[in-house]
């Protein structure tokens, strides 16, 4: 009996991580689709309208409130990552177990395919109408950049990997700064807003080469999306491969931002809080030793 009740008490828990994980996974499919169906709806009415209806500057804007938005959707349950690059920086400090990473992966990328097809039901009049319904991959009356990233003539695979490492390198400083306990601390309930302000410095800043994907869920699940609705294998080989950059170099990224914060900021920060608490333990130790020689 006592064996049997062991492993009932094992498998209980076990079903309570893997059910508290998929409540999470779930969570952060709902925060990205958020964050890709506004940023790229704002896109679409940009492309579509041929620029009556918006501008670089509201793209920019759309995508850092979406971010807020989706944080703060989602953010109580999972934390709000809606970035693998984000939840892989978080692994590598042991701030999150390694099993969530390929959950959140898979479903980041299916809420960044959902909100693509949201934003391609609803905008679908308006692209059949656009140049005569053609979609385009590459070009001037090219549509498939409405929903994924692809680079400007200019722009080689190198120089993309680079844009790509050092965009998600700044996301990954700066999401590191908000959330470490031991930096300047702040106002609870601001996190989304300011991660928010960091996505919309960054595409102001950096959205030029390649549209600052800097997350490989974003870029990946409306790929798949445009690639199932018309746009076809193109948005996969175009430019020599060129979706393996968005996809690859944020990891990249990530793990450059992580080894430049911790060595810079971080790693300094935890050593001054450790020596503050070893100090203070050892006043009370002392305060403590005086009170029993004066008992």
């Amino acid at each position: 009996m006592g064996r049997q009740k062991v492993f009932l008490d094992k498998m209980m828990q076990m079903f309570h991580i893997r059910n508290l994980l998929i409540r999470q996974a779930l969570a952060e499919c709902l925060g990205t689709l958020i964050l890709v169906m506004f940023g790229c709806g704002a896109v679409a009415q940009l492309v579509l309208s041929e620029g009556s209806h918006g501008m670089f500057l509201t793209v920019n804007f759309a995508f850092g409130f979406a971010a807020t938005l989706g944080i703060l959707v989602c953010g109580q349950i999972s934390g709000g990552h809606l970035n693998p690059a984000v939840t892989f920086a978080l692994c590598i400090l042991g701030r999150e177990p390694w099993r969530k990473f390929p959950v959140y992966f898979i479903f980041q990328t299916v809420g960044a395919f959902l909100g693509s097809g949201i934003i391609f039901g609803m905008y679908f009049d308006a692209l059949w109408e656009y140049r005569k319904g053609s979609l385009i991959v590459l070009g001037e009356n090219a549509t498939a950049g409405i929903f994924a990233t692809y680079p400007s003539r200019h722009l080689s695979l190198v120089n993309g990997f680079f844009d790509q490492v050092i965009g998600t390198a700044a996301l990954i400083v700066c999401i590191l700064a908000i959330v470490d306990p031991y930096n300047n601390p702040i106002p609870r309930g601001l996190e989304a807003f300011t991660v928010g302000f960091v996505v919309l410095v960054i595409g102001l800043s950096m959205g030029f080469n390649s549209g600052y994907a800097v997350n490989p869920a974003r870029d990946l699940g409306p790929r798949i999306f445009t690639s199932l609705a018309g746009w076809g294998s193109e948005v996969f080989t175009v430019n020599d491969y060129w979706f393996f950059v968005p996809i690859f170099a944020p990891f990249i990224g990530a793990m450059v931002g992580v080894l430049v914060y911790q060595l810079m900021v971080g790693y300094h920060l935890e050593g001054e809080a450790q020596d503050r608490a070893e100090a203070e333990a050892r006043e009370e130790k002392e305060r403590l030793k005086s009170c029993k020689v004066s008992g």
